[in-house]
């Protein structure tokens, strides 16, 4: 694990042992892994217990991860633990967010994702050009998605 790895562990130690003492309650440290792929920053899987952090955009946003991130995934788990399966960024999670972790219950990044941006496929309908991500092409090309422009309604079809 990196150094940068570690202090995300040990925010997250730092988280639940706040949310525990500010709510009264015994939670046990979640798995922290470092798995997370894509434009996704973090995910908190709440029946198995673990958070997961993305290490490319960890790496470019170190800070914004241990103020931000960090708080925001345990907030998941948290508002899992009090109230069960809730609306994912919902008012308990909100208060979570604002009043246990006194951060803004901000719902997403604002990263930059260049680094981490799949291949794009470039489509077409009747009035401009659309890039695909690379799963919603592959499904196009085994038939089983048709997507239509949101502006003339045309199907999409494969710039050759």
């Amino acid at each position: 694990m990196t150094t940068l790895q570690n202090q995300i562990t040990a925010r997250v130690k730092q988280c639940i042992a706040q949310a525990n003492q500010r709510l009264n309650k015994r939670m046990t440290m979640p798995e922290v892994r470092f798995s997370q792929r894509g434009k996704i920053a973090g995910s908190a899987r709440l029946q198995g217990w673990e958070v997961r952090f993305n290490p490319v955009l960890l790496e470019e946003n170190p800070d914004a991860f241990l103020n931000e991130v960090v708080p925001h995934e345990v907030a998941h788990l948290v508002a899992f633990k009090l109230f069960g399966k809730v609306r994912p960024h919902g008012r308990e999670w909100q208060i979570i967010m604002q009043e246990v972790f006194g951060v803004a219950p901000r719902t997403t990044h604002s990263f930059d994702v260049s680094s981490v941006q799949g291949q794009t496929f470039h489509y077409r309908c009747q009035c401009s050009e659309h890039r695909i991500t690379v799963r919603r092409h592959n499904k196009i090309q085994r038939g089983q998605a048709h997507y239509r422009c949101r502006q003339c309604g045309h199907t999409l079809a494969l710039q050759q």
